[in-house]
């Protein structure tokens, strides 16, 4: 497997990496997750002009042709930057959703930057189980939703959320499960918003006979959703690689000015292990990361879901380390507001439950390696 970008890689590299670079310092960040809308309606505007919306969707649907991979080069650049703009939850999740489903009109909205989306997806008992949906749809005249959807991301700003409801089945049925478009601004909605610990902005969305506009097939969602939710965890992957390397690159040049008995931390020879402990983790976690990218697009689901499960693991607990470590070495100012080396640890720490923590993509792993499949 040949993990080395292609020319028109390295320039779309490039061109992430010059944003994040000139024009997202760090206070810009804080002011941003601050504010009332949570990013920058100008920076989102400058992604869709730069063409980066598109680069996932099919050419049909206002789409550049890329690849999956692509959208975690970009990752993995927004991640070095802590960039809060919802990339992830519309052009990921929500323009895939919409694609495969055929609204190629909603997705180019997404391309163009006029349309943001959120996915619904977690309930408050479903402990990571996609399966596990209790929101119900029934169809009189019209879609009709009840139930509850926890920790939906960007769905204060979502001009549309996409949520999961079953049509038919029992609650942890993988038959049975439907997608819908839903209005926020519907009376049968009702949106608890809230601040996330690593600056982002989630909702709890309350569906009270709320109206429903079906997308594909009633009741044959779930293949998609999963296929969805590996493809997130793809891009989570790659930016908590961006995010490690930047960490890593802020320790050690913090060691190197701070001193003790007049000599810089970086001297220490302790120090230097523990920092070379952090680099190969994160340049493990930069190949793990390609390798997820590369078989999310896999036509063999269990393929796709292996390659993801086993990165998401890895990528966790190298998260964790890599964060942990870098606080410690900066002290306990590491753990202030004020020092960004606290924020990018937060975003680790999130990103390692976010879809799945360890132990359920462990127990997930196990699982696809019992598969017959898999089995010599």
């Amino acid at each position: 497997m040949n993990l080395a970008p292609t020319e028109e890689q390295k320039l779309l590299i490039e061109s992430v990496e010059r944003f994040v670079e000139k024009d997202y310092p760090f206070e810009q960040r804080r002011e941003l997750a601050a504010s009332e809308l949570g990013y920058s309606a100008d920076h989102w505007a400058t992604f869709a002009e730069l063409g980066w919306l598109a680069i996932p969707f099919p050419e049909d649907q206002g789409g550049l042709g890329g690849s999956i991979t692509d959208s975690c080069l970009i990752a993995e650049q927004l991640g070095r930057g802590l960039v809060v703009e919802p990339y992830l939850w519309t052009v990921i999740l929500g323009g895939h959703l919409l694609s495969r489903s055929g609204r190629g009109d909603l997705v180019e909205q997404i391309a163009t930057g006029v349309l943001q989306t959120a996915f619904g997806f977690a309930e408050p008992t479903s402990r990571y189980n996609l399966a596990s949906v209790e929101t119900s749809a029934a169809d009189s005249g019209g879609w009709r939703l009840n139930g509850h959807k926890a920790v939906v991301f960007n769905a204060p700003a979502a001009d549309t959320i996409i949520v999961t409801a079953r049509t038919a089945g029992d609650p942890r049925d993988e038959e049975g499960i439907s997608l819908f478009l839903v209005d926020p601004k519907d009376p049968g909605v009702t949106l608890r918003d809230y601040p996330t610990v690593d600056g982002l902005r989630a909702a709890e969305v309350i569906l009270e006979d709320a109206t429903g506009e079906l997308l594909g097939d009633a009741g044959a969602a779930y293949p998609l959703v999963e296929e969805t939710i590996d493809r997130g965890i793809a891009v989570v992957c790659a930016e908590a690689a961006g995010i490690m390397h930047t960490t890593l690159q802020m320790t050690r040049e913090y060691t190197a000015q701070r001193k003790q008995f007049g000599v810089p931390l970086s001297k220490f020879q302790v120090l230097q292990h523990r920092m070379a402990d952090m680099f190969n983790l994160t340049e493990q976690s930069i190949s793990l990361s390609w390798v997820a990218a590369v078989k999310a697009e896999s036509e063999d689901s269990l393929e796709r879901a292996r390659a993801c499960s086993a990165a998401k693991v890895f990528i966790g607990k190298a998260g964790r380390q890599v964060g942990q470590e870098s606080i410690q070495m900066h002290g306990g100012m590491g753990m202030t507001e004020e020092m960004p080396i606290s924020h990018y640890f937060k975003r680790l720490t999130l990103i390692d439950t976010l879809f799945g923590n360890r132990d359920h993509h462990q127990r997930r792993y196990s699982d696809l390696l019992d598969d017959k499949r898999f089995a010599a």
